[in-house]
């Protein structure tokens, strides 16, 4: 079984690239962040033709998640819980029945948190304050889960290629990797740096400034593991070459498959 993530950053406008990259990495479950439109505005039908089911968390022009199965997707939950007044689409968890169990899926498209010095940052850190209490509680399900999206964490400074860069951005911040390691150390496993301690590992790249071209890049999209996914996981990939589309998204897939039939 293969589960991907992917901030498509506009999916009307990357459309075509969401469907040439299915294509070719034929992944059993895709959750898209930044959608960037409503629910009912979300082009499913490219999507259903190629065998998946789709359900949507949408918002009209920012934000949104989507996820993706070629297995029907069952109890499905929009937005995290804790927050009755976030109306911000950034959250859907959906469970996949397999042949010899269910998969727990989650799409998260985890807050930016910049400027820092505004009330996006507290927001940023009560989002990975409840996401931490709902990871907690999926745990004790003892199942395989699978936390992915984009984090807008950057983990350590291995995972910045000029850490320095970053040291006043809501991404790096100490309270904001600290957070982070909460979150890994409720029993988590990052599948990338499981399979891998390579340097340059990067999902991101800028815009600006020929980041691309100078491979000035970081890590912020995570695949998290519980224990009963992290025994099954065989291999991780990142799709860099995505980045060199032409129009792309400033983020890439990755990906990791599992022992698992699905």
């Amino acid at each position: 079984m293969r589960i991907a993530t992917w901030n498509v950053n506009s999916i009307r406008q990357r459309l075509d690239h969401a469907v040439a990259w299915l294509k070719e990495t034929n992944p059993d479950v895709a959750c898209f962040q930044e959608i960037k439109c409503q629910t009912e505005a979300f082009p499913a039908q490219p999507f259903e033709e190629l065998g998946y089911n789709v359900t949507v968390h949408g918002q009209k022009t920012f934000n949104g998640v989507a996820v993706l199965s070629k297995r029907p997707l069952e109890d499905v939950t929009h937005g995290l819980a804790g927050d009755d007044g976030d109306v911000q689409a950034r959250f859907i968890e959906a469970v996949v029945s397999t042949a010899t169990g269910v998969m727990r899926v989650c799409c998260i498209y985890l807050p930016n948190g910049n400027p820092p010095d505004t009330e996006k940052y507290p927001y940023k850190l009560g989002f990975m304050e409840r996401l931490k209490a709902f990871t907690a509680e999926r745990l004790a399900l003892e199942e395989p889960l699978v936390l992915a999206g984009d984090f807008n964490v950057i983990p350590a400074a291995v995972d910045a290629a000029d850490p320095a860069a970053w040291t006043g951005d809501a991404l790096f911040l100490p309270k904001t990797r600290s957070a982070f390691r909460e979150l890994i150390h409720l029993g988590l496993t990052d599948a990338v740096r499981a399979s891998s301690d390579a340097e340059r590992l990067y999902t991101f790249w800028d815009y600006q400034a020929g980041a691309w071209q100078r491979d000035n890049g970081i890590r912020i999209d995570h695949l998290l593991l519980s224990p009963q996914a992290a025994d099954k996981l065989i291999t991780v990939g990142i799709d860099k070459h995505v980045r060199a589309w032409e129009k792309p998204s400033d983020h890439v897939p990755v990906w990791a498959d599992f022992a698992i039939a699905s």
